[in-house]
């Protein structure tokens, strides 16, 4: 007797007439609806095809795709876009000086707190590139590829706090429960490896963002959407592993009676989530060969391992770069790397302006640059979307909260005015989209909502915002809201 038939003759022995009882009204409902079907010319029950069970494979953008997959780079706490890459030469002439009232008008709570001071970058700028993007000197190398870049200097968000502020830039809505643009991404175009997530997120810095995992569901959509947590040591997902004395024929035989029990169950009832958990059992299979392959960085050469600075085995933002370029040439469809620590209060060292900043862009400088001269040269950047950005920006105040005695600085959230970059797949290089004022208070050209983003990033991959669409609840819900959302042309190669 195989393992299938032991299965299902426990599952008999098990019930009693309780469950008969039980069970006996939607029973005879089922019987007399399957009857119904029947002589209307429909079918008792409608096995599974396998091409329902795995992810589908890539479809036909609506449009011409300029980008096949993302690398999606969030710097989770929200840097400071004043001490990186939006220059004002005024905010350092107001360097300690009370903010003149005309610029907190209107404002929301947060940006006038009683005391609060202006506060001048506290790094160097300088020009760099045949485009003369300013770049401040925490960026070196960075700066050596910044004519592969295009800034949006006027991204705006409505949301003030963390949490919210990375559900509505990955989910479109500041609410739970909507599917991250990883599983837009996967759910409008498919994937091109069925032996690995057609989503991936990685995480460093030490913690996952304030949102949780949220930043990376489903939502609504489909199970096989989820995006995938990968780690760079041990199993790379976890209990990926064979248990201790179970031989991968074994495994093999358990993983094909969970399914033909998954399938009979998929027949008996309908449900879409049992087509999701044979799937999820068959990819976990499949993985166990594929994704430890592509997350060993040792197979990498030791010119490339200098290069991002990545140290195998390490849980660092520099070794899951070095991965998102594994995962991306191998057809993973979205990368979502983040990495947590860029909240920058002042309150203590390791959030101050002056000093942890300083080691987060230390941290940040030589993977980032690496990997897109890594993906130039081997030519995956023609095809592979590149997003850098936080939740939102950093205040020209001063947050009071900063250690004066030990001279802490640091910055007010900002929501109304900060900078998101991309290259490749499809964006031309050296373009600087949108302007804030003189203090970087507020934009003053061609202001950039989220949902402007997202639809930026929909057609770079070809497709629609408005057909991308899913029933629930009543209605068609989209990545880009109810609310008009405009791509922004001028990046668009």
């Amino acid at each position: 007797m195989n393992l299938a038939n032991q299965a299902h003759q426990s599952f008999v022995e098990s019930q009693t007439r309780r469950h008969f009882l039980k069970s006996c009204p939607t029973g005879m409902g089922a019987m007399w609806l399957g009857t119904l079907a029947a002589e209307a010319g429909g079918s008792e029950s409608t096995p599974i095809a396998d091409d329902e069970i795995r992810l589908r494979s890539p479809q036909v953008p609506a449009a011409i795709a300029k980008a096949k997959r993302v690398i999606y780079l969030h710097m989770a706490g929200a840097p400071s876009q004043l001490e990186l890459f939006d220059y004002k030469p005024v905010l350092q002439e107001f360097d300690g000086k009370d903010c003149p009232a005309e610029f907190l008008q209107g404002k929301r709570s947060g940006y006038g707190r009683r005391g609060a001071k202006l506060l001048g970058s506290q790094y160097s700028f300088a020009q760099h590139g045949d485009s003369g993007a300013w770049v401040s000197d925490r960026l070196p190398r960075f700066s050596e590829v910044v004519d592969s870049v295009s800034f949006i200097h006027s991204m705006q968000t409505d949301q003030m706090t963390h949490a919210p502020a990375q559900l509505r830039l990955h989910t479109g809505n500041a609410d739970l429960g909507f599917p991250s643009i990883g599983a837009w991404m996967t759910y409008g175009l498919g994937t091109e490896n069925q032996n690995l997530p057609g989503y991936v997120v990685l995480v460093s810095g030490g913690k996952v963002p304030s949102a949780g995992k949220s930043v990376w569901s489903n939502g609504f959509l489909p199970a096989d959407y989820q995006g995938i947590q990968c780690r760079i040591k041990a199993d790379p997902v976890l209990f990926l592993s064979d248990p201790e004395g179970t031989a991968r024929p074994l495994r093999s035989e358990m993983i094909d009676t969970i399914s033909q029990i998954n399938r009979q169950t998929y027949e008996q009832i309908g449900d879409p989530a049992t087509v999701a958990r044979i799937g999820q059992f068959e990819m976990a299979f499949r993985m166990q060969m594929a994704a430890t392959e592509a997350t060993d960085l040792s197979q990498e050469t030791a010119e490339v391992q200098q290069l991002y600075g990545a140290d195998p085995g390490k849980k660092s933002f520099a070794n899951n770069c070095l991965l998102a370029r594994r995962l991306v040439e191998r057809g993973v469809r979205y990368v979502q790397l983040f990495d947590g620590g860029w909240d920058s209060h002042g309150a203590d060292p390791s959030e101050a302006i002056n000093v942890g900043f300083k080691n987060m862009c230390n941290e940040m400088d030589r993977p980032i640059a690496a990997l897109l001269k890594d993906l130039k040269r081997s030519g995956l950047l023609d095809e592979t979307l590149v997003v850098w950005g936080g939740e939102f920006g950093r205040s020209p105040l001063r947050d009071p909260r900063g250690n004066t005695e030990l001279g802490l600085m640091g910055r007010h959230h900002q929501a109304d005015a900060f900078t998101v970059w991309m290259a490749g797949g499809g964006v031309k290089g050296g373009v600087r989209h949108g302007a804030t004022d003189e203090l970087g208070f507020s934009v003053t050209e061609d202001p950039t909502p989220v949902r402007d983003l997202h639809a930026t990033m929909l057609r770079l991959l070809g497709l629609d915002q408005d057909p991308l669409g899913f029933p629930f609840e009543g209605g068609t819900h989209r990545l880009t809201g109810e609310k008009t959302a405009n791509v922004i042309e001028p990046l668009l190669a």
